[in-house]
């Protein structure tokens, strides 16, 4: 069974972990301009810890599709003063950021995880992570935030995230970054269409054994949601559960959520009577 060595923290993966959400940004898509302050992050951290998070990615760029671009000062502006005033929760913190130059500043503040829409593949990246002691996701995505979802396509959805995800991971295992410090993530949304996203999620088991590294799944209220059930942002936190109890299913080792109390009984119940 893998553990995530994950900054200050060793956290087991013999169940499946919740990552709890927190934005500080105006424009994400599910709880934009909620959480746009040090105090009212700080807030909702604390609450997401309550409801039983195992840790937490604090974001200050949106990437939802069309998503409009954030200068790199005003990005290291919203997530450090949040950053350093969760060290004292004691409890894994995550930078959700793209860009080295945001990384290099959650770093020296003492973060535990980065994790990359892109991958490391910004110049440096790599070899920056490696010298610390952070852990890493690294997602697979198609295009770039602001025109993804124009026209996602692929030969073969699941040999191509495999591929890519594949190679992610062996630059940074030679880079210097151990396995136990990695995630991968599929990319569930970002440059997929909605068959595609079911493509993913049924191959999910055999995605999970030929990687070989611990997995991501972040699904939470997503427009693929909304395109199974008809309902709007704010009406998805079953659509949520759903496929957060199927990822786990799956083997998925940290589930990324926005509804962590409810996530965390779903899957209370599903782990007892499975």
């Amino acid at each position: 069974m893998y553990a995530l060595q994950c900054g200050r923290f060793t956290l087991p993966l013999d169940r499946p972990l919740i990552m709890g959400v927190v934005n500080v940004t105006p424009d994400s898509f599910s709880d934009g301009g909620r959480y746009d302050s040090v105090a009212k992050a700080v807030s909702h951290a604390e609450r997401l810890i309550a409801d039983g998070a195992d840790l937490l990615d604090i974001g200050g760029e949106s990437t939802r599709p069309g998503a409009a671009l954030v200068s790199q000062d005003e990005e290291v502006g919203r997530v450090v003063p949040v950053l350093a005033a969760l060290q004292s929760l004691n409890v894994p913190l995550s930078v959700d950021t793209r860009r080295p130059a945001v990384m290099r500043a959650a770093l020296e503040v003492g973060i535990d995880l980065i994790n990359d829409v892109s991958a490391l593949e910004g110049e440096g990246a790599l070899a920056m992570v490696a010298k610390s002691a952070a852990a890493v996701c690294l997602m697979h995505k198609q295009g770039e935030p602001q025109t993804m979802q124009r026209i996602p396509a692929y030969a073969d959805v699941v040999g191509e995230v495999v591929a890519y995800l594949a190679a992610r991971r062996d630059a940074a295992l030679a880079a210097g970054i151990n396995r136990e410090r990695l995630l991968l993530d599929p990319g569930f949304g970002f440059g997929k269409t909605l068959e595609h996203n079911a493509a993913l999620f049924h191959a999910l088991p055999d995605l999970i054994g030929q990687l070989q590294c611990a997995v991501l799944v972040g699904v939470s209220r997503k427009t693929m949601l909304g395109q199974i059930t008809g309902r709007q942002v704010d009406e998805r936190m079953p659509a949520s559960i759903a496929a957060a109890l199927m990822a786990a299913a799956a083997g998925a080792h940290i589930v990324r959520v926005h509804d962590v109390r409810e996530t965390k009984d779903a899957l209370a119940v599903w782990s007892a009577l499975k």
